[in-house]
């Protein structure tokens, strides 16, 4: 089996229309999609910020 990661950029504003046009325009089969999650802090106390998504496809 044969596995490709994709990088894709997202914002808590786009997060859901990019990643399913994203899923939508796939060929293969999704296996996983992590997040890259990094701690924040505001003036509220600490919370979490979604940088960018990995997505990985197998290619058959």
């Amino acid at each position: 089996m044969n596995y490709k990661v994709h990088k894709l950029d997202v914002y808590n504003q786009n997060m859901q229309e990019k990643l399913q046009s994203f899923l939508d325009r796939l060929e293969g089969k999704v296996i996983s999609i992590v997040p890259n999650v990094r701690p924040t802090f505001q003036l509220m106390g600490a919370t979490a910020k979604i940088d960018f998504l990995l997505i990985v496809e197998e290619i058959r």
